[in-house]
């Protein structure tokens, strides 16, 4: 195996102009790590933030540069740390590593702990698998270990037509919630209504209030926000007093509630209990992971842009393959 890259990296922070496609060293795979041959890169909504140096700031990391993003993708299996037994060369995988200190995914090759790789589950394409993880992670957080939410309670996702979103609502109807969404245009509504939403609203033009108030005449019992701003503030008054709220860090503007609102953000990390039960979640039916649109590695900076822009679901790279 070459010893030698193509990678899209940082030489510092800031806005995506300065992501450049460039020649790096494949990194080494330690005893306990698998080594990717990355197919594709999911562009998480989190990696602007990211790639301004938000998570650096906040956890007080000093990252080595020249940097490489990218937090979840699917490839195939080339090499196996002394350690790991649930992989072999060839295996087709999904993987996660949010601020992985050897590099992410926006690159050929990625080394990722074992722990968080997984076969891909159910029916999913390598392309879908390859944008799931981190938004499948981050919406099971929010729902299953922050909100705790039960079967039969009223749960708001507010972006529901976007990555995190999109995949929240699929398991809180798994997880046996009622889901009422705010989507963004008619196309998020017929979208998000195809997933299986209970109700859907456009945020940008319904009456969300009103639309809460009979979903749930006595107030929703908890909300997922993964987006910020006055819409998603107003959005949290259909909650009932004592509902909870959860949002990812990163959410920009952090979301305000009432006082007698339980308000809580989290990070998506993951390990090997989440990426079990999220695997087990999708793999109870059909399941469907949506890519609005795919850039070659090369054009790292127009995708991240892209991000600021009107989408349904995900984005991706295709790195090789």
């Amino acid at each position: 195996m070459l010893n030698t890259m193509r990678g899209i990296a940082l030489d510092r922070f800031g806005g995506p102009e300065g992501l450049s496609l460039r020649t790096l060293p494949v990194p080494d795979v330690g005893p306990d790590e698998v080594l990717i041959r990355v197919e594709v890169a999911g562009v998480g909504e989190w990696d602007p933030f990211e790639r301004e140096g938000g998570y650096a700031a906040m956890l007080g990391s000093a990252p080595q540069f020249p940097y490489v993003l990218g937090s979840e993708g699917a490839g195939t299996v080339v090499a196996i740390g002394a350690n790991v037994r649930r992989f072999r060369e060839g295996d087709q995988v999904y993987a996660l590593g949010f601020l992985n200190p050897k590099g992410g995914f926006y690159a050929e090759y990625a080394a990722v702990a074992a722990d968080c790789v997984s076969p891909l589950p159910g029916k999913l394409t390598i392309e879908q698998a390859g944008v799931m993880g981190g938004v499948g992670i981050t919406a099971l957080r929010g729902l299953e270990d922050t909100l705790r939410l039960k079967a039969g309670e009223s749960v708001l996702i507010f972006g529901a037509s976007g990555g995190i979103g999109h995949v929240a609502v699929q398991l809180a109807k798994r997880m046996g919630a009622r889901v009422f969404a705010v989507a963004s245009g008619a196309d998020g509504v017929a979208f998000v209504e195809r997933l299986g939403a209970d109700a859907v609203v456009d945020g940008r033009k319904d009456d969300v209030q009103g639309a809460a108030r009979a979903f749930a005449p006595d107030g929703l019992d908890a909300a997922l926000l993964t987006a910020g701003g006055k819409a998603a503030e107003e959005a949290l008054l259909a909650l009932r007093e004592g509902g909870r709220v959860a949002y990812p860090n990163g959410v920009q503007p952090e979301p305000r509630a009432r006082p007698t609102v339980q308000l809580g953000s989290y990070n998506g990390e993951p390990d090997r209990d989440i990426i079990t039960r999220l695997d087990r979640l999708i793999e109870a039916g059909p399941f469907e992971a949506h890519i609005a649109r795919t850039f070659p590695l090369a054009e790292a900076a127009e995708a991240h842009r892209a991000l600021s822009t009107h989408y349904l679901g995900k984005l991706a790279l295709r790195v090789s393959g």
